[in-house]
């Protein structure tokens, strides 16, 4: 599959305008690991402009609540589709049903042993703590083959399994972000239709973001090129600007 360039479509008029945006925040939102004051400007103009933005990322419950408080977002989807955290809310809404919390971080602790005896070099991540519905660890420049062992590993114990640039998730088989964000989406904002909605992100986690039966309208930040052949599957377009100043390339078109 051939990504198109984004400043390409919208000048063959092959683009149509969003009215709402769901986002992976590490690597998409974040340049070089922090916020910009151009990312903030960029969120402002999107509020400004009426196109609520969605924050879907595998960072913890923990750290979402906070950036869904703070941040001019209308939401923050938390650990790949697990949770979601409404704007002006107190309380996360569990997208991902878990019965029992304490049985069911042992069970993730036990699958991370498991993977540990294999891989010893793996450290659990520093908001491994502030997790509810996953289990993470950091991804330490792991080889592809290596990634392909866990994700077979984790198969075989009945769980999911994927990365990012930054970190590896232990998950439910059935949560990914493209789940969470459809139900959000259905509960919350039952005005926009899928073909409405704008996915953007960068990392193999938000493949199933790029899916085009799900979300036809997708954008890849352009280090989404790192990984690009071990995408399921890929996004219909692509920024000229990495990380950060690929989402701020993406709003300056929209507003």
């Amino acid at each position: 599959m051939v990504l198109v360039p984004l400043k390409q479509a919208i000048t063959n008029n092959d683009w149509k305008q969003p009215r709402l945006i769901a986002t992976d925040m590490d690597g998409t939102l974040t340049q070089q690991g922090t916020f910009t004051a151009s990312l903030l400007q960029s969120l402002e103009d999107l509020s400004a402009a009426n196109i609520p933005v969605l924050i879907v990322t595998g960072r913890s419950a923990g750290w979402v609540s906070g950036l869904a408080t703070y941040l001019p977002v209308a939401g923050a989807i938390a650990e790949n589709g697990g949770l979601f955290y409404p704007k002006h809310s107190a309380e996360s809404v569990a997208l991902t049903p878990i019965s029992n919390l304490v049985k069911h971080r042992q069970q993730l602790a036990q699958a991370y042993q498991s993977l540990k005896s294999e891989f010893p070099q793996i450290q659990e991540s520093s908001d491994n703590r502030f997790r509810l519905t996953d289990w993470t660890f950091d991804n330490g420049n792991l080889r592809v083959s290596q990634l392909e062992r866990m994700n077979a590993l984790c198969a075989s114990l009945g769980w999911g399994f994927t990365y990012s640039s930054v970190q590896c998730h232990i998950k439910p088989a059935s949560q990914d972000k493209a789940v969470g964000l459809r139900q959000v989406l259905q509960d919350y904002f039952p005005e926009y239709a899928t073909q409405q909605v704008v996915t953007v992100g960068d990392s193999p986690n938000d493949a199933s973001l790029f899916n085009p039966e799900l979300f036809p309208f997708s954008v890849g930040v352009a280090n989404v090129l790192d990984y690009v052949d071990e995408l399921r599957y890929q996004p219909t377009y692509i920024t000229a600007a990495s990380e950060g100043e690929g989402f701020c390339e993406l709003v300056q078109y929209l507003c």
